[in-house]
């Protein structure tokens, strides 16, 4: 689908399932409800042009993306997953940063982008977020706020200590109007039970902090919306082998469709400004 008609969709109030015309993201909304889930760091799809200037290989480009956050988040009404790698441009930088020189310590390119290469993947991560935009916007105006559940995950096994199993990143947010909400996340995850060996923890700010460009367009674009910048540490994966833990993708996905939605609407009863 193209972002014309997506925008003209959302705009419409209309139900729909899609992907970006390009395979960038795909969007779906079964249902308009004051709450959003988004995986901006799922994708995986890496342009085909662009494969001999990479010096980085596939399982690199895996270690560092967020594999199985889309899978994770994809039972609730309103998903924004991104498809397309943050190696070709990051959806959770300022645009003028999404493309990569280095990643991670390592040159990325073997010969630098042209401004053409460069453009096509800006423009991507331009309508990925006008399609957030209509967002924000559609909901606030049916519902008075919205919150959004920015979820990631990341590499456990780069820290040289323990490290939780959810991080919460509140550093770009009202951390006084929405310390409730906040609080009440953290508690509801901290009590999450899944079929791991290490005890389930949530922190906040303790290994990321928030700082990401998804939660600060939303915070920067909206009246009355909280974003949560949710991290899970890779305890669904072998971060070294790529193996995916299904039983651990599935208890995730279960538990976050029933604590997303009954966080939300706690959310929604405190925060909206009228009856919808």
């Amino acid at each position: 689908m193209s972002i014309r008609k997506i925008l003209s969709k959302i705009e419409n109030e209309e139900t729909f399932h899609a992907v970006a015309d390009d395979y960038s993201f795909s969007i779906k909304i079964d249902d308009y409800v004051p709450y959003v889930c988004a995986a901006v760091h799922d994708g995986h799809h890496f342009d085909k042009r662009l494969w001999s200037k990479c010096l980085h290989t596939e399982y690199d480009r895996w270690y560092e993306e967020d594999p199985c956050t889309g899978n994770m988040i994809s039972l609730l009404p309103i998903t924004i997953i991104a498809h397309d790698s943050r190696f070709e441009y990051d959806l959770n930088r300022d645009p003028k940063e999404a493309i990569y020189e280095t990643a991670w310590g390592k040159t990325l390119w073997k010969t630098p982008l042209s401004e053409a290469e460069k453009m096509r993947a800006l423009e991507k991560h331009d309508n990925f977020y006008r399609v957030v935009l209509q967002l924000i916007v559609k909901l606030e105006e049916q519902f008075g706020t919205a919150v959004f559940y920015d979820f990631h995950s990341y590499n456990r096994k780069r820290w040289d200590r323990e490290v939780p199993v959810f991080n919460l990143g509140t550093s770009n947010v009202d951390q006084m109007k929405y310390n409730l909400a906040i609080t009440q996340w953290q508690e509801i995850l901290n009590n999450v039970t899944l079929p791991i060996d290490q005890k389930v923890t949530c922190a906040i700010n303790d290994v990321f902090q928030g700082n990401g460009y998804f939660l600060k367009y939303v915070t920067s674009n909206s009246l009355n919306s909280l974003v949560l910048a949710t991290e899970v540490s890779k305890i669904y994966c072998d971060e070294e082998t790529g193996v995916i833990f299904p039983e651990v993708v599935h208890t995730l996905k279960d538990k976050l469709k029933y604590y997303i939605q009954s966080h939300a609407h706690r959310f929604y009863d405190r925060h909206h400004t009228y009856e919808s």
